[in-house]
């Protein structure tokens, strides 16, 4: 479409079953919170998981979202050939202000249908992190939330810690 004239390189869209759908701006607390869990996942993680930051999924024929931060399965050519899909995902995370809604609903069923092993909303207002396992066609079997309080672990590494005081700040 950028070849085309249609949409320009700087154009923030994705693609959602079918419909290309402009996305919000990124606000000052998106993006420090995106940076904070980003260095938590590279400096624990590198060696384990490829670590993505607004990178592309490949849903299906329909759509391509792009998540703020995703850990995949290490591959040597990075995802140079192709673009991830479902199955490639270890975890992938939405960092939400202004799309909290979307993120929970559209975007959540999504993911579920696709078989995304664990998917997690930060809920920049509450200070909240909602996570979601147990993918199924009709959505996820499992939501648990956690507070600034609270310590979370991953699916994909549960030895690895993440106190969510060091991503709220």
């Amino acid at each position: 479409m950028v070849a085309t004239g249609v949409l320009t390189r700087h154009d923030r869209v994705e693609l959602i079953e079918g419909d290309m759908l402009d996305m919000a701006p990124i606000g000052v607390k998106h993006s420090a919170i995106t940076t904070r869990l980003n260095e938590i996942f590279v400096l624990a993680l590198s060696r384990s998981a490829t670590i993505v930051v607004g990178g592309p999924v490949n849903l299906g024929e329909f759509s391509e979202p792009q998540p703020d931060l995703m850990l995949l399965k290490r591959r040597a050519d990075f995802y140079g050939g192709r673009i991830p899909e479902a199955s490639d995902v270890l975890l992938l995370v939405e960092i939400s202000d202004s799309s909290l809604a979307f993120d929970q609903g559209v975007k959540l069923a999504l993911y579920a249908r696709y078989g995304i092993a664990e998917y997690w909303v930060v809920n920049v207002e509450a200070s909240r992190v909602a996570t979601y396992r147990e993918p199924t066609a009709q959505g996820y079997g499992r939501k648990v939330e956690f507070g600034t309080t609270d310590t979370l672990t991953t699916q994909a590494f549960p030895d690895f810690a993440i106190p969510l005081s060091d991503i709220f700040g």
